[in-house]
């Protein structure tokens, strides 16, 4: 594997994770949220990754073996999750039904702010691997140097 392709497997690494901490963080912002512009009350969503090849056809040619299965990871989209909604009894509130009840988004706080910690330490863990691959080009520039 060369220098680029390590920093392009790091790259797509680091726009997943990035797009899983923006919808963790959605889900949190509307946890509380009983009405949407849908008419509903907010969807928890998730984010679906697909791995993908790092090398064109041309490139998987002219490669050996061992570097063909290299493979990078796309974000496929995001999806409304199908969990049931909760319900709590608050008729004071104005989106409470005839009975008292409000509908509200079935989203944990700790089972959010535990994605949220996965996906950061898969952040700093392809920041990291792009530091390192930095530094081992660095490194191998100044052997070629002298």
């Amino acid at each position: 594997m060369d220098f680029m392709t390590a920093m392009d497997i790091s790259a797509s690494g680091l726009s997943a994770q990035r797009a899983q901490l923006n919808v963790i963080s959605m889900n949190m912002a509307n946890i509380q949220t009983t009405k949407t512009a849908d008419g509903g009350p907010y969807q928890r969503k998730s984010v679906s990754f697909e791995a993908t090849p790092v090398y064109s056809p041309f490139d998987q040619a002219m490669h050996d073996q061992l570097n063909r299965n290299l493979e990078g990871v796309k974000v496929l989209g995001v999806t409304a999750d199908r969990r049931p909604y909760k319900t709590v009894y608050d008729p004071n509130h104005p989106d409470a039904n005839d009975q008292g009840y409000v509908t509200y988004p079935d989203i944990n706080v700790v089972e959010e702010m535990t994605n949220m910690m996965q996906a950061m330490r898969g952040y700093e863990a392809n920041v990291q691997t792009i530091e390192s691959a930095k530094r081992m080009f660095q490194k191998a520039l100044m052997i070629g140097q002298g």
